[in-house]
């Protein structure tokens, strides 16, 4: 029984050569064949065309490329079959790299050291200590999670809000939307890795951002956004920042992606643009995890982290 690889208009061969790497006895295929294919079980897909699953009238499964199913959910022509994510140990050190990266480069002035050098100005600048800084975290999932360890050894203070109630050792725990505020209101640096849902799509607009500290070890907050650029109104972020509301922002997604050549966000002073590179899915990692899975269910085991398609995530 073939299995199906779509991802959209990304180059599939690196998946190819991994995939059959990992299950040489596998058969995988880019398109169906024919207007039904029955011969298909199982679809690992990123940003598939709408009704391209609907075509496979035995699909079991549908696994995601990567650690958000966003892409997936927004065909509303999905057969009723589990979704997948991907939760992997590579994924999730990439993430915590960028997020630990970008809230060092931010505490540690960064910005204005690169823009001291381009004009060979000698001159140190305030550069709080760790202890001295609370990463709050939006999404406090595996990544988060795994994030907040790794801050936490370099000696920030880390909150974290979800949208249910969590107990996490080591984090201060906020839930629901008075949480938010509360977690808002002693965060010096935001980090946002929230899944893509209707309930999270454009929180990062002006009424969050007022819920924010005024005044941080920093002058104003910063905002680190990693999750999905769904989540964010850029018109607000770039008020934000030329209001004073925020200090400085980095962003790897964003609502249009790639990022238009005509977007402010390229120019602004005090915006640092990564191309939704925090966590590349990197094939060699994931495709064993994949292979395996679908190895163990046709051999009678129950699938893992299966996405609940009412929340989103």
């Amino acid at each position: 029984m073939p299995i199906l690889l779509s991802i959209g208009s990304y180059d599939p061969q690196p998946w190819l050569t991994a995939m059959g790497r990992e299950a040489p006895e596998e058969t995988i295929v880019l398109a169906p064949d024919g207007p039904e294919d029955p011969s298909i079980e199982y679809a690992v897909v990123w940003k598939q065309p709408r009704n391209l699953l609907t075509r496979l009238p035995n699909l079991k499964a549908i696994f995601s490329l990567g650690a958000g199913v966003d892409h997936i959910l927004a065909d509303d022509t999905l057969p009723d079959v589990p979704i997948l994510r991907i939760v992997a140990e590579d994924l999730t050190n990439r993430m915590s790299e960028y997020v630990v990266w970008r809230v060092l480069d931010h505490t540690r002035q960064g910005r204005l050291y690169r823009e001291r050098q381009t004009q060979r100005l000698w001159g140190e600048e305030h550069q709080p200590a760790a202890h001295a800084i609370t990463v709050g975290l939006m999404g406090i999932g595996a990544l988060g999670q795994d994030a907040a360890a790794k801050l936490r050894a370099l000696g920030f203070q880390v909150a974290g809000w979800s949208r249910t109630p969590k107990h996490i050792d080591g984090i201060t725990c906020y839930s629901g939307p008075d949480g938010l505020a509360a977690m808002l209101g002693v965060t010096d640096i935001l980090v946002v890795l929230l899944p893509l849902t209707e309930e999270t799509r454009g929180i990062l607009d002006t009424p969050l951002f007022e819920q924010m500290k005024r005044q941080t070890p920093l002058g104003a907050p910063v905002l680190i956004n990693a999750g999905r650029g769904g989540l964010q109104n850029e018109g607000a972020i770039l008020r934000a920042l030329d209001g004073g509301r925020l200090s400085e922002v980095s962003l790897d997604v964003f609502e249009t992606e790639p990022l238009p050549a005509a977007s402010p966000l390229w120019s602004h002073p005090r915006v640092f643009v990564t191309p939704h590179a925090a966590a590349a899915s990197d094939p060699d990692a994931l495709s064993s995890l994949i292979m395996r899975q679908i190895a163990n269910h046709r051999a009678g085991e129950p699938l893992k982290h299966a996405v609940d398609r009412s929340a989103g995530y």
